[in-house]
């Protein structure tokens, strides 16, 4: 019997019919990589840090498993993919076809036949839902995604060279906007959505794309409950940004520039010849900023200093008024090498631009001023976007400020913190009644008290939903009032509009950690955990020192992906890992650990003596019948 490997969408072995063939999902991520490099083979050592990163011991103990299940299930069905000896993994010649995209182009088709090829495949997206955490691979994952746009790009440049047949209008079409989806903000790909909407007269038809995209935003407020006058409410004709005279803004402009530090890469890897390469790119990129006239940039004699006081750097940072840090990280080694770029606005510490730079593939010396450029630009215009929005905070100073106040008291999660937080939030609404990002905050200590309870409080969830519309009818240009408007939803049941509405967040703010964070949260209640896990792993890297609620949203994730003893290992780096008491009881039950299971059954019971387990269940959203019973049977094993 013939197989094919299929890699775009869900990962699978297809039998010669096409119908999904059991076979383990790391050895098909096995055959994708070296399908994908064209390798013959790669090394025991090289595939195990691929697949599970961390302790190479351990990694290398998991992988003797999996190949042991590989040669068994290649037994029954009779052929072999993968051959195996004690320092390598070898690919069997011509064993299996695959959907892969060949590094090599086919020169022997036009670029028309080309281009049908990877519009078709790159509707979906490359290994959408594979359940592999380890860094490595996913840098690896985004390398090939990112070879494939590169791909799109050229052969759509050259298929637009040559005269087109009014038959393939329509593809070339498709597969501009496919690439403008993936790189909205590249300046080639608008030139060629430009130049491919232009044949035979259709740029009026990109208008009108265009046009009912923009109205997905305006259409959202008129579908919340109407607020009443006495809140003022009423969605203004014109945002407050409008309402700035431009001899305002212009004076304001001139008055504070924002203050920007470049703090130099720190190496995670032991290549010090890219640790020097990387710098000198960073100081490519701090010319660069010197070169405009939006920002202020520190000098890099001073940026090395602050970066160096890891005790302090906030007082830092205050003392010499930066108001903007972009921080750089290099990780891995030798193929593997990727410089990580975060942008972060003080002093809130939100991280408003992220990037990571792959330089795997890449010969980083002769590529650096184009990095360079690319960095700079992004980050120019993530500050002026940024700086536009604080001109609305900087009319309501009092209520800033209060606001402020509230926003520390939000980032621990208990009933007492949720409680101090919303007064003093509501203070802030008694300084301006309409200031948004306190009324989507209070928003948030209501949904966060419903979780924290546990006993299903209906009112609280209608508060949660009431204050996250009003914020959005103010402000529908900030994603705060969506956010916390997807988290109300979410615990109501609704789970499609949860989705929608945190969608909707994390286009308005695609960096912005805790986002994307609740997104995935809400993802694992929407039974997409393989999913949830990529957004969880984004909010982590964006958010480093990872707060409670993401390392419970990704044991959540772990938990019904059956993987009990991560789930239990997120829920330990929790610095309350009782919040998760629950979830770490059904995953030591099903772990078959009835003594650690029934501890903290106890403990549940000596705060919440009334927990039911089905009336709890019925309370908590899950799209899909298994996951509630996976979740239930676990509860139920430990003792509830």
């Amino acid at each position: 019997m013939k197989f094919s490997l299929r890699t775009f969408g869900e990962i699978a072995l297809l039998d010669s019919d096409e119908r999904p063939t059991a076979f383990p999902k790391k050895a098909l991520l096995i055959l994708a990589y070296l399908l994908a490099n064209d390798s013959k083979s790669i090394s025991r050592t090289s595939m195990a840090r691929l697949l599970w990163g961390g302790d190479i011991t351990n990694s290398l103990t998991n992988l003797r498993k999996l190949v042991s299940r590989i040669k068994s299930r290649q037994s029954e069905l009779k052929t072999e993919f993968l051959t195996f000896n004690d320092a390598e993994i070898h690919l069997a010649p011509g064993s299996i076809a695959s959907d892969i995209i060949s590094i090599h182009a086919d020169t022997a088709k036009s670029p028309i036949e080309n281009l049908a090829f990877l519009a078709r495949s790159l509707h979906a997206t490359f290994l959408e839902r594979a359940s592999c955490q380890s860094r490595t691979f996913v840098d690896w994952r985004e390398s090939e995604r990112q070879r494939h746009r590169t791909m799109l790009k050229e052969t759509l440049d050259a298929a637009l060279s040559l005269p087109a047949a009014s038959s393939d209008v329509g593809l070339v079409k498709e597969a501009a906007l496919l690439l403008f989806e993936a790189e909205p903000q590249d300046e080639k790909t608008h030139r060629i959505l430009l130049k491919a909407f232009d044949i035979e007269g259709g740029l009026e038809q990109l208008r009108t794309i265009f046009a009912r995209r923009r109205d997905l935003l305006p259409s959202w407020p008129a579908s919340l409950p109407a607020v009443p006058n006495s809140q003022k409410a009423a969605a203004p004709a014109h945002t407050p940004i409008d309402a700035v005279s431009q001899h305002d803004t212009a004076t304001r402009s001139i008055l504070r520039i924002p203050r920007l530090a470049l703090l130099p890469p720190g190496n995670d890897g032991p290549d010090i010849a890219a640790t020097m390469v990387a710098s000198s790119l960073i100081e490519d990129v701090t010319l660069g900023f010197c070169a405009l006239h939006s920002l202020r940039v520190i000098a890099p004699y001073s940026a090395i200093q602050i970066s160096r006081q890891s005790d302090d750097q906030l007082a830092l940072f205050e003392r010499y008024d930066i108001n903007y840090v972009l921080e750089t990280r290099l990780s891995g080694s030798d193929r593997d090498l990727s410089l990580f770029v975060q942008l972060i606005s003080l002093p809130e510490n939100e991280v408003i631009w992220a990037e990571r730079f792959n330089f795997g593939k890449l010969d980083l010396v002769h590529n650096k001023r184009e990095i360079s450029r690319q960095i700079v630009l992004a980050a120019a215009a993530e500050v002026e976007r940024h700086e536009m929005t604080l001109v609305y905070f900087e009319q309501n100073p009092d209520a800033y400020h209060q606001y402020l106040v509230g926003q520390q008291y939000l980032h621990r999660l208990t009933l007492p913190n949720m409680r101090r937080a919303r007064k003093e939030l509501k203070s802030a609404l008694r300084r301006s009644a309409d200031f948004a990002p306190a009324l989507s905050s209070i928003a948030r200590t209501y949904s966060k008290e419903w979780l924290l309870t546990a006993r299903g409080d209906d009112e609280l969830l209608k508060s949660a939903e009431d204050f996250a519309s009003r914020a959005i009818s103010i402000r529908n240009d900030l994603s705060d009032g969506y956010r916390e408007l997807g988290v109300a939803k979410l615990f109501q049941g609704a789970i499609d509009e949860s989705v929608e509405a945190l969608e909707t967040a994390e286009s308005l703010s695609p960096h912005h950690a805790d986002v994307i964070a609740d997104h995935a949260d809400t993802l694992v209640h929407f039974s997409r955990p393989g999913l949830a896990l990529e957004k969880i792993q984004r909010a982590m890297d964006l958010n480093p020192i990872n707060p409670d609620s993401y390392l419970w949203t990704a044991a959540g994730a772990n938990y019904a992906l059956s993987q009990f003893q991560t789930a239990l290992d997120y829920i330990g780096q929790m610095a309350d890992p009782s919040l998760a008491d629950r979830l770490a009881a059904a995953s030591w039950a099903m772990l078959g650990h009835q003594d650690e299971a029934r501890l903290l059954v106890r403990r549940v019971r000596e705060t919440n003596p009334d927990f039911d387990v089905d009336r709890w269940l019925s309370l908590i959203p899950s799209k899909e019948q298994w996951h509630r019973d996976l979740y239930r049977e676990g509860l139920k094993k430990a003792g509830f």
